[in-house]
């Protein structure tokens, strides 16, 4: 019995045990129909950080922000819903409002192919950390520069005992990259350097599994660039380059009358509201440089804005463990349940909880590549980066966890999956290891078995 089969017995379990309290019964049915659902990816942060243009950059839509719980949903056609009630929804300025101005939480259908793997929950500022990870089953957290409130927030979310089990779902989010070193053009790059300092950090690593840094307002116009707007940008392309760079050192100077080419005040507003300064310097600069067409254009501000990135590490670290990640979901409503109401009749379901939390191979792996990120389990030299490889670290595809760039055969598959278990039953069984590392391997092991196991 694989591990969503399990957590949902527990859960059918849990229903004949609380069969005669309604509130238990319909937070477990929740929990029940949770499990066949996509992941549930809250974007959450401190006010001012981003949230609701990062959401607009992820479902490929400039949605107008709003101070409640949204939840975007893949669905045949744009619709939303405020409690049983259907709200309008309305473009107004190129911008999406979703009118419902009192709800505490709304649900919008949105067709996008961005939306059919997971669904986006956009939290509002100063939702209570509990809330937001009980209502998703794993979150990108943003901030603009990492705080002490940050590292309190993001350590409060692994206070509970199920998930210091199962210490798995934050990605952290460096947004507004853009404004690193007062929006210079390497600003970017200067972003992506912090980044990858954070991932190396004691006091980060345990608590994310990755550090990305995006410039959500880019990423936002990448994904919804106009015609309009792209006329707009070449005409800009064509000025001198030291003649624009002038006129792009102020908004004021940019929207300002002596603009030498005939924009239109208004339509450089739009560029500048849509883009930022260093929005309009950068995309200048790429169609400049021979990016010259619409899609050469957004392709590469996809990419350059980090929103490739952050979608690389929501698919390697949550849609990959969406097995992982919903049954760790369920387990921590259930435990809502157990807590609240206890019984004598549930007793069994308590022992029940931690036979799996111990035993399923899923949630071992995971707190070895916690404590392999955070320092408390060392490896000898190379042993430590192909242990936390082999365990799904950098990806859960049979590729990623072989170190392959390229798809296998299934010869090549065989191969590699033999060579790492042999490697890994010698360590399971050296002396030279202490008994925490000689675990560590015996987890490992575990992992290459079950690749062989798949390849057969």
């Amino acid at each position: 019995m694989n591990l969503e089969d399990r957590v949902q017995a527990l859960l059918t379990e849990a229903l004949g045990v609380y069969r005669d309290s309604p509130r238990a019964t319909a937070w477990l049915r929740g929990h029940l129909a949770r499990l066949a659902e996509p992941v549930r990816v809250a974007v959450a942060g401190a006010p001012l950080a981003g949230k609701s243009t990062v959401v607009s950059a992820l479902v490929g839509e400039e949605f107008a922000p709003r101070a409640a719980f949204t939840w975007y949903r893949d669905g045949p056609q744009p619709r939303a819903q405020a409690g049983p009630h259907e709200v309008p929804v309305v473009r107004r300025d190129g911008k999406v409002f979703v009118e419902a101005p009192t709800a505490d939480r709304v649900v919008v259908d949105w067709p996008s192919r961005s939306l059919r793997d997971v669904v986006v929950i956009d939290a509002p500022s100063g939702a209570p950390v509990e809330q937001v990870y009980g209502e998703a089953d794993a979150v990108l957290y943003l901030t603009r520069h990492l705080h002490t409130a940050d590292l309190h927030y993001l350590q409060a979310a692994h206070d509970h005992p199920i998930a210091r089990a199962t210490p798995v779902g934050t990605v952290l989010v460096l947004a507004r990259a853009d404004e690193i070193g007062g929006g210079r053009i390497d600003a970017l790059s200067s972003a992506k350097q912090i980044a990858r300092r954070y991932r190396r950090e004691p006091r980060i690593r345990p608590l994310c599994q990755n550090v990305v840094a995006v410039a959500g307002l880019l990423a936002v116009a990448a994904r919804t660039l106009r015609d309009d707007e792209f006329a707009a940008l070449a005409a800009l392309a064509s000025l001198p380059r030291a003649e624009l760079d002038d006129h792009l050192l102020s908004a004021d100077r940019f929207v300002g009358e002596d603009f030498p080419v005939r924009l239109a005040s208004p339509v450089r507003q739009r560029l500048l509201d849509r883009f930022g300064l260093f929005g309009v310097r950068l995309t200048s600069t790429l169609v400049r440089q021979g990016f010259d067409t619409q899609v050469k254009l957004t392709g590469q501000l996809v990419q350059r804005s980090g929103l490739g990135e952050l979608r690389d590490s929501i698919g390697q670290y949550f849609t990959e463990r969406r097995e992982v990640l919903k049954a760790r979901s369920a387990l921590l409503g259930l435990d809502v349940v157990l807590r609240a109401e206890p019984r004598p009749a549930a007793r069994a379901l308590v022992a029940a909880v931690e036979r799996v939390l111990a035993s399923a191979h899923d949630f071992r792996e995971l707190r070895l590549l916690a404590a392999l990120q955070g320092g408390r389990t060392r490896l000898p030299a190379e042993l430590d980066a192909e242990a936390a490889r082999l365990v799904g670290g950098l990806g859960t595809s049979l590729p990623a966890r072989l170190g392959m760039e390229h798809e296998p055969t299934p010869g090549e598959a065989r191969q590699g999956v033999l060579e790492a278990l042999g490697r890994w039953r010698e360590q399971a069984a050296n002396p030279a290891l202490d008994q925490a590392q000689r675990r560590a391997a015996e987890v490992v092991v575990r992992s290459c078995e079950g690749m062989l196991a798949a390849l057969a």
